[in-house]
Parts: C-alpha cells; sequence; structure tokens
C-alpha cells in the first residue's frame, strides 16, 4: 500500500465489500452500469475506488431517484446509488455495523444480523396478550426527515475514524438525481435504497426513541423495525400520555409522529371488556392485529383472541403483483413454465405470511388458482366454455402433480374457487 495515501483503507476490504454487492444484484445508478458492465472490468474500477478513498478524493454521484408505489398507497422514493458508491458504502457500512450491533436495543429488528420482521410479530403478539394498549406509532416521512448535524452527533459517539466521518457526511449531501434529469440538493434525511442508510436510520432512533423509552417508559416495552414501532402499554391512560410525550420527545428531535396515522389501540380478547376506545387493530410488517375467533385445543371451546394475520394491505400487494405477471398473459407458455416463474414468488409469501393465524392465507391463496384457471382458459379451447371445468382440469393436475406449485401442499392440493 501507497505511504503516500491520506487514509489507510485495505484494498482486501474493496475486494469483500464488492462480492457483497455483486451477490445482493441490484440496479445501476445514474452513470448507466449494470453489475455486468462493472464486472467485465471490475479491477479497474475497484482500484481506482480504493485510490480515490485512500486520497481522500472519492466524492459520491448523485443518487438515482425512484419511486414505487407503497402498499398504502402513495409513492416511496428509493435512492439508487452508483455500483461503485454501493461497493464504498459497503466497506463502510461493514467497519460501522459490528460496533453498532453492541448498542442497539433487543427489540429493534430492522436490518439487523440475527433478527427479523418475523421475530418482531412473534413479541408483539405475545406482549398484546400481556398488556391491553398498545400506541401504534407511524413517524411520518422518517428516512426523508432525519436531520444530518443531530445524526452525525450520534455516529461520533462510536466512530473516531477521520475517513469513515469524511464519507458519511459527504453521502449525507449527496444529491438526488430525478428522472427527469434535475438534480435535488439534500440538506437532512438518509436516501432508502442505500447501503449505508438502514444503519444510519437505526443509529438515529436509538438515541431519539429507543433509549428515551428505555428511560423515561421502562414499563413499556416495543417492538421497532426501521421506522415501524409498536408500543405496549398498561391502560388507556397511560398509552395517551405516552403519545403525547412522544411526539414531544420527537419534535424536540426532528421528526413528527404522523398525526393522522399514529394510534392508541385497545387490544380486545374474551376477557378484556373495558370500553373507551374505537380503535381495535393495528397493523404491523404486512399483518392486522385485531379480535378473532380461536379455538382452546385442549377442550375444543370456541373464543375471541388477539391475533395477527395477513392484511388487507399485504392481500391487496400481492392481487397487484400477480395482474401482473407476464407468464399468465401468455398462452405459449407450459404449465411448467408458469409454475417455474411464480412458485418462487407464491413461495415467498407462503414463508412468510403463513407464521400466523394461517387460515386466513389459505383462504387467500385460492386467488392463485383463479389466476391459473383464468390462463387455462384462454389456452386451451376446450376448457373455454366453462370455469368449472377449468377448475376440475386443475384440479386433476394437483392430483397427478402435487408438488407442481407452491401453494398446492398449502391448500391441501384442492383448487378450488
Amino acid at each position: 500500500m501507497s505511504k503516500t495515501k491520506s487514509f489507510s483503507i485495505s484494498r482486501r476490504l474493496v475486494s469483500l465489500a464488492y462480492q457483497q454487492v455483486r451477490s445482493n444484484k441490484g440496479a445501476g445508478g445514474i452513470d448507466g452500469i449494470s453489475l455486468e458492465t462493472f464486472h467485465k472490468a471490475y479491477k479497474d474500477h475497484l482500484y481506482k475506488l480504493w485510490n480515490r478513498m485512500s486520497s481522500g478524493s472519492y466524492m459520491p454521484p448523485p443518487i438515482k431517484l425512484k419511486e414505487i408505489p407503497k402498499k398504502g398507497g402513495g409513492l416511496r422514493p428509493l435512492g439508487i446509488p452508483t455500483i461503485s458508491d454501493r461497493i464504498a458504502q459497503s466497506i463502510v457500512r461493514g467497519l460501522l455495523e459490528p460496533g453498532l450491533e453492541q448498542v442497539f436495543h433487543e427489540d429493534s429488528y430492522g436490518y439487523r444480523r440475527g433478527k427479523s420482521a418475523i421475530q418482531a410479530l412473534s413479541r408483539a403478539r405475545e406482549r398484546c396478550w400481556n398488556q391491553n394498549w398498545v400506541v401504534d406509532v407511524d413517524i411520518k416521512g422518517y428516512y426523508d426527515n432525519i436531520p444530518h448535524d443531530l445524526l452525525m452527533k450520534a455516529v461520533r459517539l462510536h466512530c473516531k475514524s477521520g475517513w469513515i466521518l469524511l464519507y458519511l457526511e459527504r453521502w449525507l449531501k449527496a444529491p438526488l438525481q430525478r428522472s427527469d434529469g434535475t438534480i435535488e440538493e439534500r440538506t437532512k434525511g438518509v436516501p432508502q435504497g442505500s447501503v449505508i442508510g438502514p444503519v444510519l436510520a437505526n443509529l438515529y432512533l436509538h438515541y431519539s426513541m429507543d433509549k428515551w423509552l428505555e428511560k423515561i417508559y421502562r414499563h413499556c416495552p416495543f417492538e421497532r423495525y426501521a421506522d415501524d414501532a409498536i408500543i405496549h402499554c398498561g391502560s388507556m391512560r397511560e398509552a395517551t400520555e405516552l403519545k403525547a410525550a412522544l411526539s414531544e420527545r420527537l419534535e424536540a428531535c426532528g421528526l413528527e409522529l404522523h398525526p393522522e396515522k399514529t394510534h392508541v389501540v385497545y387490544c380486545k380478547d374474551s376477557n378484556r371488556r373495558q370500553r373507551g376506545s374505537s380503535k381495535m387493530s393495528f397493523d404491523f410488517l404486512g399483518y392486522t392485529f385485531k379480535p378473532r375467533l380461536a379455538q382452546n385445543s385442549q377442550r375444543g371451546v370456541w373464543f375471541t383472541n388477539w391475533l395477527p394475520a395477513v392484511s388487507t394491505r399485504s392481500m391487496r400487494s400481492m392481487n397487484e403483483k400477480m395482474g401482473k405477471w407476464e407468464v399468465l398473459k401468455r398462452t405459449t407458455n407450459t404449465l411448467q413454465e408458469v409454475a417455474a416463474e411464480i412458485n418462487p414468488v407464491v413461495t415467498g409469501w407462503i414463508n412468510y405470511y403463513s407464521k400466523f393465524y394461517k387460515t386466513k392465507l389459505v383462504s387467500y391463496m385460492h386467488i392463485v388458482n383463479v389466476k391459473l384457471a383464468s390462463w387455462a382458459r384462454r389456452k386451451y379451447k376446450h376448457l373455454r366454455a366453462s370455469e368449472m371445468k377449468a377448475i376440475r382440469w386443475l384440479h386433476g393436475v394437483s392430483m397427478r402433480q402435487p408438488r407442481l406449485f407452491a401453494h398446492w401442499a398449502l391448500l391441501g392440493s384442492k383448487p378450488t374457487i
């Protein structure tokens, strides 16, 4: 390594970061260079990146802004760095993250190794059984409004490396480039889609909310996944007071509770009779928590329990994705080719949304058979006259090849509408 370099950055770290970026895939940024194109001359690209970062001359290019639909409506701004910039951010994240992992709260689940959304949901379900009230937290435009000065103050508590601090500040100030080519300067916020963004966003909420809750409302446990959080309280009064206090706390940190999406919720079940709250459900990580019928396995008695199940928003999102499946719009495909294309997606849905109250997802998954039957009627002339005929044909296929489609095992190999 050259002795004239301003910063001591290992070339091995650059190489390892590239392998990580390559395995994660993803689109290119504003320079139009894809991963495939980058790989053709990756040694040259990596050397240039290492050289610039080591000399302190690396300046992050603008971030490509892409807006994607949100489940609840509206658009979510997604920032897409260039491949080189993604590698640079991966280097810093790899050095910064292990130390911060020792600091983060155990009930912070988002974008952390060994933590998952399913764990957060499981803990939320358990705590809703123990405490009657919940504050369903929604922070308005969280990623877009994180104050840079306060964020860097938090970073400096845990990082003393001059070159890491230098590049973190440069990434925070890197402008956005919109689809029409216009450049938008940034004075606050962390772009969603950046490699370093989730770590910084977690760190800021760790100090602005997690540590504050632990100190001021120690007896009110919470689950947080990125900026999506649920706080458990023992009474309506406590929940109402906590919501107001949290609003003041976040305002002091440059953030704002969404006035229409933050609610106090009563976790009603067969044993809870208290009145005074019109809100008796909340959505968390794609699931809706609300009173649902459940059966006591020992006595066979039905009762009302507070349980999570796949949310209406999630089902709507799945339906929209199914509507865009090109493979079901072409009748030149075989049924095996259709299965090969949609099974990975459906398997992902089943693995996530069947963890709690599976019957709700089972009921919904019949829609996949509706889509397959419609495709079959367009493909085969002898099925066009009758929807039931197409369903019977599909049922016959499932009896011969019960593992052809991922959801058939969930439905018990009964393709019905």
